[in-house]
């Protein structure tokens, strides 16, 4: 087995979550992930802390990108207008790797309650990351949350109607996509009044 391959997290992500496809995420063990990327055990764990991590990994990575793309938003911008630009930021980062994988993550998390409860806890970081943004532009605790809120559904419908595999034509690009979710999502939020 080499010692050292290029993508070698890219590999060990690809690798997992096909093998939880195959035989379910319970049955996966780390030796077989790192054997399917064709890296060590040793190198799996310079990269992950364990196998749960791998349905996580890019958490902290997306986090940071919505509250990036907030604080760069226009001192002026109205709260969900600083929520776009995070979800303009973050889907502006994503790419056909993740758009691949979507379908074998999705899987993979449909078939096991913990990785339910993860993903969950992933969509609440997000809106964590969100809220604290816009704190530090001055906006209220509750105008914070019921924003963040709304881009992390746009966010979730953008990325579902990007990744959907039964779609025969090109999506376009995530940012787009999210994008028209937000503006549906703000549209509907007006009618509530």
């Amino acid at each position: 087995m080499p010692r050292w391959k290029p993508d070698a997290k890219q590999r060990l992500v690809v690798a997992a979550l096909s093998l939880f496809a195959e035989q379910g995420y319970d049955d996966t063990t780390v030796t077989q992930i790192a054997e399917r990327a064709e890296l060590t055990r040793s190198t799996f764990f310079r990269h992950f802390a364990d196998k749960r991590e791998i349905l996580t990994a890019g958490q902290a990575t997306l986090s940071r990108l919505l509250a990036e793309g907030i604080d760069a938003a226009p001192a002026d911008a109205t709260p969900l207008t600083a929520v776009a630009a995070g979800l303009e930021r973050a889907s502006g980062e994503m790419t056909a790797f993740n758009r691949e994988l979507s379908p074998l993550l999705h899987a993979a998390i449909e078939a096991n309650e913990e990785l339910q409860r993860r993903n969950a806890l992933k969509s609440m970081g997000m809106a964590a990351a969100m809220v604290d943004a816009l704190k530090k532009r001055g906006v209220a605790e509750s105008t914070a949350q019921v924003a963040a809120g709304l881009g992390v559904l746009a966010f979730g419908i953008g990325y579902a109607r990007w990744a959907d595999p039964s779609r025969d034509e090109d999506p376009g690009e995530l940012a787009d996509l999210t994008r028209a979710a937000f503006d549906e999502l703000r549209a509907a939020a007006a009618d509530l009044r």
